[in-house]
């Protein structure tokens, strides 16, 4: 049981452990309460490393499991006194998600769905700062500063390059059009998330308006796996909320959760169109976009403007192709629900 210098994550480990010697034990949480005369709720804290557990704890609970090897009680005890240690981050003063930020900073991977804002991973300093000034209740700008310093301390470890994130990101359209701090901000945050996006081990997938309802209209969510944090089972959700956040760990609710990404991966555009789709929104903004990037919806576009015009062009997806005039092509995006045809004002849905 080797120590890690990640607070949060000893406390996984250590709550997975003690976790694993109760249900060895046959014990219930509801049982392991009343014998140490606290609430159930602090065992489930303890074990899922939602709550901080004292060494006295530790030996109270390895004396009601039975452990008698006194090198296991003692290794316990100190993993106990390690997880007591702070992050980092706690040199910043208040900083909101704190138990996300250590779940984050060790995750090996994370799938997120975003469906108001770029990712806090994949925020340029200058996004950041217009988005923190706008948490309730209002920060100080000093508190401001720091918490854009958080993010872009995470957003190295996230990145690094002999140890990155594997990340995985569907983000709505809605957060390419909601003008973030000025125009130019903006064309700046959609010029960084395309290069992030072209790292290979980061994922950016855009939700296109056009979908209509999807599975994800219940809100933003995280997916996070861990590589060596043992107990962790098939990975946690992460829900932010005004208030408070919520952890999920459930077997079934994880699963549930990554069946709504997977469909939400499968309704975004692929990859090379949601880059092709954030340059031309990039462009607008920069007050820069050719004819084509900028032509509005022709009189042969359906009425959403995403059908293919005379030359193609009218197609805010594709963009338009290198096919002959009025030859049948598949949509750039690659969803096969769709097929447009140039010099037609017909398409198929």
């Amino acid at each position: 049981m080797a120590a890690n210098d990640n607070p949060t994550i000893r406390r996984i480990r250590l709550g997975a452990e003690l976790r694993r010697l109760r249900l060895a034990r046959g014990l219930t949480g509801l049982r392991v309460a009343e014998h140490l005369m606290v609430s159930q709720p602090k065992i489930s804290l303890m074990e899922t490393g939602r709550r901080a557990i004292s060494p006295r704890d530790v030996r109270d609970l390895c004396g009601l499991y039975g452990i008698a090897d006194q090198q296991v009680v003692d290794g316990l005890m100190g993993m106990a006194r390690e997880s007591g240690r702070q992050g980092w981050w706690v040199a910043y003063g208040e900083v909101p998600c704190s138990v996300y930020i250590g779940l984050e900073m060790e995750a090996s991977s994370i799938s997120s769905y975003e469906p108001m804002v770029v990712p806090n991973l994949l925020q340029t300093p200058a996004y950041a700062a217009a988005v923190v000034a706008e948490t309730i209740p209002p920060p100080t700008s000093g508190q401001v500063a720091a918490r854009v310093e958080v993010r872009m301390r995470c957003q190295h470890r996230a990145h690094h390059p002999a140890r990155p994130l594997r990340l995985s990101v569907v983000l709505d359209e809605s957060a390419l059009c909601r003008v973030v701090g000025s125009p130019d901000i903006m064309r700046e945050q959609l010029e960084h998330l395309n290069r992030l996006g072209a790292q290979p081990h980061t994922t950016v997938q855009v939700l296109p308006h056009d979908v209509g309802a999807h599975p994800g209209l219940s809100g933003r969510f995280s997916i996070l796996h861990f590589a060596d944090a043992p107990g962790t089972g098939t990975g946690t959700v992460y829900l932010e909320r005004l208030t408070s956040d919520l952890y999920l760990e459930k077997r079934s609710e994880v699963l549930s959760y990554g069946v709504m990404y997977d469909r939400l991966r499968a309704l975004a555009l692929d990859p090379e169109s949601s880059e092709r789709l954030i340059t031309r929104t990039a462009l607008t903004y920069a007050g820069r976009a050719d004819g084509r990037a900028s032509r509005p919806a022709g009189p042969d576009c359906g009425p959403d403007g995403a059908d293919c015009g005379p030359d193609g062009a009218g197609c805010r997806l594709c963009g338009g192709s290198d096919t002959e005039a009025g030859e049948a092509v598949a949509c750039r995006q690659g969803r096969a629900r769709r097929t447009v045809r140039r010099h037609s004002a017909a398409s198929e849905v």
